[in-house]
């Protein structure tokens, strides 16, 4: 449903010229991320902290970007999506840029620099929860549309802004808009959302920066085992305990349980990386880039992240059963958390998980799944334009296509839209990157200078 403003947006929506004047980026983008962080828009803490905070971030938004409330078409969709539509000189084959205004919580015994809702300016730099994640990728656009708007600019095709409240729950909203938008016979041209960013030295004797930008992500997949066993007292045991069971079947999934295969993008890194590195470490990068097997191995015997590229991944995260320490519990349970490989199904990994545990006591519960997306192509006008707009705000950066690990509400868009991707036009060294989720998150106020520069570009350059 509209609100008031869509109908002030569709009444200045009259043909304008799409050559805007000079475009002067207006001062106090490091102020209006403050404000938005200073709204906890805690979404896992949503039941206690309430609909404000999330209702008090829209309000701000129409306050912080009058010309992009007076000149767009803003739409609620639920309780915590909001979608706008600037209408450009064609409506076919849209662009959707997206970002989150959700964040996730804070551990109150975390020893922060300043306090994490604060958002405190200091000496050149923005801190707070949301800093990067992903409040700052949504200043960058908001403002890139606000400066545009104000230099009399109209794009050439139609552009969404699609911005959810529940990205860190894994919630609908972003289902929603996708839906909605699919509904209404929209097929987006591109689809730009968080994951990447720009990075220095990104793998071992690469030199220089790399603006990293995810072609496709992971999967999602959360699992509950449980068993059942005799209770009792602890003193005299059965040989098979319910949590021994339990214990047995995470201990059987092992890295080992998933294959591993190399993804295209991962190819495509590592010969680029190859051009920027000399001497050994660049023979290597470019023999991996031809021999995808052989980097699958290399990757999985290096664990980690690596290892994360080019194989499912399982953890156990949470374990439950018992009221005593003498008493034998009936029941126990795991929660696993897996990250399925681009190629996978979250059918054919349940299947293997259930081989791999052998165990028909315990039972296998798909709590929520999300299958891994399809790559997006590096060889089209949209990958090409983003390499093009990243040489303007970021000309000593490489653009380098890669697999994201997490998820991102733009996993939903894929089912309609072969182009999409996830790169945040920010800085990040990689102590910012720990930050995330973490202590002491924040980003460099000349970092969003260049983050708003990218977008601004990159609206200009749409045919």
């Amino acid at each position: 449903m509209s609100d008031p403003v869509e109908a002030a947006g569709a009444a200045s929506a009259s043909p304008r010229s799409s050559r805007a004047g000079a475009v002067v980026a207006r001062e106090g983008i490091a102020e209006r991320l403050s404000q938005m962080i200073q709204l906890p828009t805690v979404s896992a803490e949503r039941d206690e902290r309430g609909q404000e905070p999330f209702d008090g971030f829209a309000d701000l938004l129409v306050e912080l970007y009058p010309l992009v409330h007076a000149r767009l078409e803003r739409e609620r969709i639920g309780e915590l999506g909001i979608l706008y539509r600037w209408r450009g000189r064609s409506a076919e084959q849209p662009v959707v840029l997206m970002a989150h205004f959700d964040v996730v919580p804070v551990d109150e015994s975390d020893a922060w620099t300043h306090p994490p809702f604060d958002g405190r300016i200091e000496r050149g730099w923005v801190y707070g929860r949301g800093a990067l994640d992903d409040k700052g990728p949504l200043v960058v656009v908001m403002d890139a549309v606000e400066n545009l708007l104000a230099a009399g600019f109209t794009p050439a095709r139609d552009v969404y802004l699609s911005f959810g409240g529940d990205e860190e729950t894994f919630g609908g909203t972003a289902r929603a808009i996708a839906e909605a938008l699919r509904g209404r016979g929209v097929h987006p041209w591109l689809v730009l959302d968080e994951g990447g960013a720009v990075v220095d030295a990104p793998l071992p004797f690469v030199r220089g920066t790399a603006a990293m930008v995810g072609v496709g992500e992971k999967g999602v997949l959360t699992l509950r085992l449980t068993a059942r066993g005799e209770g009792g007292h602890a003193s005299a045991p059965p040989v098979r305990t319910a949590v021994r069971r339990i214990a047995r079947a995470v201990e059987r999934l092992s890295p080992a349980t998933f294959p591993t295969r190399t993804p295209a993008a991962v190819t495509r890194m590592l010969r680029l990386f190859a051009t920027r590195t000399t001497g050994i470490p660049s023979v290597l990068y470019r023999m991996l880039s031809v021999t995808p097997r052989l980097t699958a191995r290399v990757f999985t015997a290096m664990g980690g992240e690596p290892a994360a590229l080019v194989r499912t991944t399982v953890a156990a995260t949470m374990q439950s059963g018992g009221t005593a320490a003498n008493v034998l519990p009936s029941q126990a349970s795991a929660t696993l958390n897996l990250r399925i490989a681009l190629g996978e199904t979250v059918e054919g990994t349940v299947k293997r998980v259930r081989r791999r545990i052998a165990d028909r006591h315990v039972e296998i519960e798909v709590v929520e799944g999300d299958g891994p997306s399809p790559e997006s192509s590096t060889d089209n006008a949209q990958f090409a334009l983003i390499t093009e707009v990243v040489r303007e705000s970021h000309p000593e950066a490489v653009t380098v296509p890669y697999v994201m690990m997490a998820a991102t509400d733009s996993r939903h868009f894929h089912r309609f839209s072969p182009a999409v991707y996830r790169f945040a036009p920010l800085e990040m060294s990689k102590a910012q990157r720990a930050s995330i989720h973490g202590v002491d998150e924040r980003v460099e106020i000349a970092a969003l200078v260049r983050g708003e520069l990218f977008h601004r570009a990159l609206l200009q350059r749409l045919e």
